[in-house]
């Protein structure tokens, strides 16, 4: 199936935007952000790389790349993996052939493939988590895997790319990169939470990041992750 090329002059339209993730610990923000990109509407074209994968089978038992793997509780009543919410009650289930047609995976050692070229369209990308070592990688302009590349040909494009960054404590060589990628026009967003929602699940922890990238891709969204003055 060949996506449709987006319109930016049109507000209402399906969006398309690329999530890479690799093997830093986070599968739930990767996991959660496909799930609301997809529900939203949006086209998404995802890239794991090899240690992003270990990380999918570690944390949420993810084996395939596939909309029955990665969000099994969105298509039955499947428990959801950690950190993301389960289907509301009552809520119905997707069109796994609708979201199917929107959801396209990539093998991480295509170089070739279209989201390696600056002549496809899209309206950015995100990658959550990152690692120290992709951090790295992107900083430095290699592009000997697909996520580096399509992360490149996005700076190359000024098109937004968001990294999450979930590794800690940071030595001075992730800071220079995190600065090098700032320079460049990368927006760096670690995987902090904020605490002044007063969160009471690991589900309220990872919404927040995810309401941040977001915020950041201009993705309007339902979830109640921004500061209010308390009232008087």
């Amino acid at each position: 199936m060949t996506p449709a090329t987006p319109h930016h002059d049109a507000p209402d339209r399906r969006r398309r935007f690329v999530v890479g993730i690799t093997g830093a610990s986070g599968a739930a923000y990767a996991l959660r952000l496909l799930e609301l990109l997809l529900s939203g509407g949006h086209e998404v074209h995802l890239v794991v790389t090899e240690y992003g994968r270990r990380l999918l089978a570690d944390e949420a038992d993810i084996r395939k790349l596939d909309l029955a793997s990665l969000l099994p509780h969105r298509l039955s009543d499947a428990p959801p993996p950690l950190g993301v919410r389960p289907r509301e009650s009552g809520a119905a289930s997707w069109d796994a052939a609708e979201i199917e047609s929107r959801l396209f995976v990539h093998p991480n050692k295509d170089v070739g493939a279209v989201i390696a070229s600056g002549s496809f369209l899209h309206d950015g990308m995100a990658i959550i988590p990152c690692s120290s070592t992709s951090l790295g990688a992107v900083a430095t302009g290699a592009g000997s895997n697909l996520l580096c590349r399509a992360a490149m040909v996005t700076l190359k494009e000024r098109r937004p790319l968001i990294v999450c960054h979930r590794e800690s404590p940071l030595n001075l060589i992730d800071i220079e990169n995190m600065r090098t990628l700032t320079l460049a026009g990368a927006i760096i967003c670690p995987t902090n939470p904020g605490f002044y929602l007063l969160p009471r699940s690991v589900e309220d922890i990872v919404d927040f990041t995810v309401g941040k990238v977001l915020d950041l891709l201009h993705v309007e969204h339902g979830l109640d992750v921004r500061w209010k003055p308390q009232s008087e």
